[in-house]
């Protein structure tokens, strides 16, 4: 099962996020739900080094479990930040749409600190 955990500071903002686990729910190479997964939080990544221009700190491991953790620094710049948000927040939508419609390959957790 893929577990995706989001980090939100106190004014909503999100600061982070891990993904563990693999879906299972098909073949290797034939497995949507990892597929969608992966997908989505590369595209994440790829937008806020890209389009935010922001360096997160990345820790991945497909091989042990399968493991990616992003941790997105705030910005001097406001607007870096909004863009960075609106990325993390589109996955975090992204993944709970996935995680309710296929509940027995996928959960999401929001948790604040």
């Amino acid at each position: 099962m893929i577990k995706a955990v989001f980090v939100h500071n106190n004014s909503n903002r999100v600061s982070g996020f891990e993904i563990t686990g693999h879906a299972d729910s098909g073949p290797y190479g034939m497995d949507i739900v990892c597929a969608a997964v992966s997908a989505l939080s590369i595209a994440t990544v790829n937008g806020l080094t890209r389009v935010a221009k922001i360096e997160p700190k990345v820790e991945s491991d497909d091989e042990n479990g399968g493991l990616l953790k992003v941790q997105i620094p705030v910005d001097s710049d406001s607007q870096k930040n909004l863009v960075a948000n609106a990325l993390a927040q589109s996955l975090e939508d992204g993944l709970s749409d996935v995680a309710l419609n296929y509940k027995s390959f996928m959960k999401l957790e929001i948790t604040e600190k």
